[in-house]
């Protein structure tokens, strides 16, 4: 199954430095019933989109959390064993946890906001979690970050990257 696991560039970090992303339980977003059902269309490609677009706006969540991280979204595209993969849609729609760590092999690639986002990013991340409890103006400055697309990058890219950060 392709999940798509929220990050910062610490996580990324370390994943490339030890080889794998973890402890599990890790919290990830992929194309579940609820994300379908959510989700009018119903193409392939729309739908990982929706799913990587979920996993997104969660490593707003993360960034919040750690100083050190860039203020640049960061998304981890993983191709994990089906038997790997617990959905949660009890959680949130598309929410999956994978119970095993990550291994950078499992990597498909990585997506990461441009250094032009970088400022609307620290903004949407500090609004986070009055956005997550109804406030409006703070909604607006997530949906704000949500207007930049991620850049996509190959995993023997992430060293390169990670130095531009």
């Amino acid at each position: 199954m392709r999940a798509y696991l929220p990050a910062t560039t610490g996580v990324l970090r370390t994943l490339l430095d030890s080889g794998s992303t973890g402890p599990a339980p890790l919290t990830a977003f992929a194309v579940t019933p609820a994300l379908r059902e959510w989700y009018v269309d119903d193409d392939a490609e729309s739908l990982e989109y929706a799913a990587m677009s979920e996993a997104a706006r969660a490593s707003l969540r993360l960034i919040d959390a750690d100083e050190s991280a860039a203020r640049r979204r960061v998304v981890v595209a993983v191709d994990i064993p089906d038997a790997n993969v617990a959905v949660r849609d009890d959680l949130d729609r598309g929410v999956v946890q994978l119970t095993e760590a990550v291994p950078l092999t499992a990597v498909a690639s990585v997506h990461v906001d441009a250094a032009d986002a970088a400022d609307t990013v620290a903004v949407a991340a500090a609004a986070m979690l009055a956005a997550d409890l109804g406030d409006v103006g703070s909604q607006e400055r997530v949906d704000d970050a949500e207007g930049f697309e991620l850049s996509w990058y190959a995993t023997q890219e992430i060293e390169h990257l990670l130095g531009t950060l």
